[in-house]
């Protein structure tokens, strides 16, 4: 009897056993990190990881990289490749077809106007007496996952934005953000406006008043290095760069205090904007404790002077590599922190990039590579030009901007004309043009179901209300200058893997080290982070989670 009695007892304590470890298991399933980090790098080609990995330190991207897992194979999926639709694709795990963020700027066929995209004329700055804390979300048409993060939370967490540029920090903030700051160039300071808060915070008052601009402008920019190891980069003398205004040449050292002027704007196009962000960043997160609150909190962060460096010097300048030398060292500045803060591995990080960057068409065409550059404003009154020819003279043509046409529709309903046709012989014409690979017209974008090739770029790219009627796409290696003849610096915009490949990194909380080959989409970001928190995926999703780095 007693040995049934033991084994009776045996059997229970194993059934409880098994049940008590599947009921751990189901709560370590809930858990969530006490803070996510989005860190977004303007204009960050995927190979600037590899290019200057031997000068890198073990503390900043090395660290993310060789502890954390790396998609090696992630692109944007759409065209125009900038920031705004960047940011916002990243952080609504969609493109701008759905989230509405179709370029930097696009026309208002309504007011006939250009508008910016978080341009709000309803609220007004905090922090300055300047119109550039005049922006909100309010152009933004999905959620985000920080949004769903607050909604799931009944808006315990905390979710704070942080970027020079009002874009790279309003639209990763979304609607629900507790706060969002950007900087002003005529002051110096961090600013937001009252979509968000009536008044800046006194952690940011006291952040603003040590006055840290004038600290970096103070001082000269010369390399980080010797300049004689900057072997990844072209000579440092060379025609293919811009130069500050003050300058002969666009060399090193660069004095800073005799270029900045009467503003703080040039803070943006050295790398010391990047370490004035990261230290902001730091405060934000001792002020406001991310990740010390009972929910978890959400840190949006951009770092946006290498995208000013970029568009001025080029990708193969040593100011570049410079810039990327002294972000790795900030990187490591911010993780070191968020482990003391917070504490290792109590925190998930990624790391990715609004777009990449093409090269300089004067130094490829150097290197007898295709290159080149397209005028708009000589495209617009060429097809004007070619329309009064067509259909007599009016003002056929309201803007070409985003690699569009925008045609004058009220005046060709007026003049009872067919606009389908218009838009084809548009596109016909402009097909000739140098430079230009293809024209698509807004009317076969919006009939065609394009899931691969070029035209499928352009439609997730386009949206009706606010798109143009043709749209342009460029022959690889060529770009969207101002005079159709740029020798220095360069830009960005293309579907091509230039502009298209950029890094995904996640590291932290739950993350295994390892890396995937697959070819995966910066709309992917949004729905992993809403598997990994067991929350909605934002409002418009059309990503995947990326299952390779859920799997713990």
């Amino acid at each position: 009897m007693k040995n049934y009695q033991s084994l009776y007892l045996l059997v229970v304590l194993f059934f409880l056993t098994i049940s008590a470890s599947q009921a751990q298991k189901k709560s370590n399933n809930l858990e969530r990190p006490k803070l996510v980090v989005g860190i977004v790098v303007d204009q960050m080609r995927y190979d600037y990881l590899y290019r200057y990995w031997n000068k890198y330190g073990n503390g900043g991207f090395k660290r993310l990289i060789q502890d954390g897992f790396s998609y090696e194979n992630a692109h944007y999926n759409y065209e125009p490749t900038y920031t705004g639709p960047g940011h916002a694709s990243i952080y609504t795990g969609t493109t701008p077809a759905i989230h509405g963020i179709i370029g930097n700027n696009w026309y208002d066929r309504t007011t006939g106007q250009s508008v910016y995209c978080t341009d709000d004329k309803k609220v007004t700055s905090v922090g300055s007496t300047s119109p550039a804390g005049k922006m909100s979300p309010a152009n933004l048409l999905a959620t985000t996952i920080t949004d769903e993060l607050r909604l799931a939370t009944n808006k315990q967490s905390k979710v704070i934005a942080i970027c020079l540029k009002d874009r790279g920090s309003i639209l990763p903030a979304g609607h629900m953000a507790n706060g969002a700051y950007w900087y002003d160039g005529s002051n110096g300071n961090w600013i937001t406006s009252t979509y968000y808060l009536p008044a800046l915070p006194t952690w940011v008052q006291n952040f603003n008043s040590r006055r840290l601009p004038d600290t970096y402008l103070n001082q000269p920019w010369n390399t980080l290095l010797p300049l004689a190891q900057y072997t990844e980069s072209t000579p440092d003398d060379n025609e293919f760069e811009n130069k500050f205004s003050e300058e002969s040449r666009p060399v090193f050292p660069h004095d800073l205090p005799k270029q900045r002027g009467t503003t703080y704007d040039l803070l943006r196009s050295t790398p010391f904007g990047n370490t004035f962000t990261k230290e902001f960043a730091m405060e934000a997160v001792k002020a406001e404790n991310l990740g010390k609150n009972s929910a978890t909190d959400f840190l949006a962060l951009s770092f946006s002077s290498t995208d000013y460096v970029g568009h001025q010097f080029g990708p193969n300048a040593i100011e570049t590599e410079d810039t990327y030398l002294r972000l790795d060292r900030d990187l490591a500045d911010l993780l070191n922190y968020l482990d003391r803060q917070v504490g290792k591995n109590q925190y998930l990080v990624f790391l990715s990039a609004d777009h990449g960057a093409a090269l300089v068409p004067s130094y490829a065409g150097s290197q007898k590579l295709p290159s080149g550059s397209v005028a708009p404003r000589e495209l617009q009154d060429s097809v004007k030009n070619f329309l009064n020819r067509q259909y007599g003279n009016g003002n056929w043509v309201l803007s070409f901007m985003n690699h569009q046409v925008y045609l004058n529709q009220p005046l060709a309903a007026s003049r009872k004309l067919d606009l389908s046709q218009m838009q084809e012989k548009v596109a016909a014409y402009l097909a000739n043009f140098e430079g230009i690979l293809k024209t698509t017209t807004a009317s076969t974008l919006q009939s065609a179901n394009f899931e691969t090739g070029l035209e499928a770029f352009s439609k997730r790219g386009y949206l009706r209300r606010r798109s143009g009627d043709v749209v342009l796409t460029l022959f690889p290696g060529w770009i969207e200058g101002t005079s159709g003849r740029e020798t220095k610096g360069t830009t960005h915009g293309t579907s091509f893997a230039y502009d298209t490949h950029v890094p995904i990194l996640w590291y932290g909380w739950h993350v295994k080290p390892g890396a995937s080959s697959e070819r995966v989409s910066i709309t992917d970001i949004a729905p992993t982070l809403a598997q990994w928190l067991h929350i909605m995926e934002p409002s418009g999703t059309t990503g995947r989670p990326l299952l390779e780095v859920l799997k713990k």
